[in-house]
């Protein structure tokens, strides 16, 4: 996705950098440049490898992973509950070295990492209307690959992203998406940004399943469990009218991706608040879906449902 002509300046590091910092950014530049010269598929395969090194026999997160998933999979058995942590592991692996080695990427090459999409058609119709387009996704497979691929597409794209601890990464990161051609909106700035967005004809994309916060969010369920969720890309849908979508990246037994695209459909019953939280359940119900079908590239390592309604059943907390 090609940035506009007159795309606003990189945001700028507003937080001192320590040496800590620098160190973590020289040491992961230098991991990315060699990782590069192996080619996308044996980076990928490193990726996977420090993924399923990082669960066993380190054992990061293991037990939030291995808990999550026996509580949305209770039919799953001790084994394949493990199975299915190892094998998410190695696709956050994958897609962690993946996107890292995406700047400087041809636009014909992410195209030929793409094995089918379905749904396309979508895109084109809303982007023809010329008032912009809603894109709603999770972390799902390899959800920063689909901004990569709209880019290549032609599609002029921003992303909604929150800054990260690291200034000196967090600039970096912001550099690299814009190289691959997606413009960045710090959420902080997003009720400012998207209309403009929209009025130029812009696709928007939220990554919409995890409860930072500072973000206003509601609850919906989420395998049965109540989960915070952030309601923005519900509020803009209302607000501005204009078609909104959900993208999955799903990494095919091939190496290749498949783009799932479907919509996001938007009911209006006169009562705003009640829309809005319709909203949220509907996209909040398609990667559900979505992650049932394929549990093990979920991003389990995040406490999904770490924040609850004080009210919240006993069987139904964090598990």
């Amino acid at each position: 996705m090609n940035a506009p002509a007159s795309a606003p300046a990189v945001p700028t590091a507003t937080k001192p950098a320590t040496l800590s910092h620098r160190l973590e950014y020289v040491g992961t530049r230098v991991a990315v440049f060699g990782l590069g010269l192996l080619g996308w598929r044996a980076a990928s395969w490193v990726g996977g490898l420090i993924g399923r090194l990082v669960y066993r026999p380190i054992g990061i997160r293991a037990g939030v992973v291995e808990r999550q998933i026996a509580a949305a999979f209770p039919e799953f058995s001790r084994d394949r509950v493990e199975e299915v942590a190892r094998r998410s592991y190695d696709s956050l692996g994958r897609t962690s070295i993946e996107t890292a080695v995406l700047p400087g990427t041809s636009a014909q090459q992410v195209l030929d990492r793409v094995e089918r999409v379905e749904g396309w058609e979508l895109v084109e119709a809303a982007m023809a209307k010329g008032q912009g387009l809603l894109i709603v996704t999770g972390h799902l497979g390899n959800w920063e690959f689909g901004g990569a691929y709209f880019a290549a597409r032609g599609i002029p794209i921003d992303v909604v992203a929150r800054g990260m601890a690291n200034p000196i990464f967090d600039a970096y990161v912001t550099r690299t998406r814009r190289e691959i051609g997606m413009e960045v909106i710090r959420d902080k700035d997003a009720v400012r940004r998207t209309p403009r967005s929209l009025r130029d004809n812009r696709a928007i994309a939220f990554v919409s399943d995890h409860d930072a916060l500072g973000l206003a969010s509601t609850f919906v369920p989420f395998f049965g469990r109540p989960a915070k969720t952030p309601r923005g890309p519900a509020v803009f849908s209302l607000r501005f009218d204009v078609p909104t979508v959900f993208v999955g990246v799903l990494r095919q037994p091939s190496g290749r991706y498949a783009i799932l695209i479907e919509p996001v459909e938007v009911e209006r019953t006169g009562d705003r608040e009640v829309d809005i939280d319709a909203i949220v359940l509907r996209y909040t119900q398609i990667l559900e879906r979505l992650v049932r079908a394929h549990p093990e590239q979920y991003f389990w390592q995040h406490r999904r449902w770490r924040r609850q309604p004080p009210d919240t059943p006993p069987h139904l907390r964090e598990p």
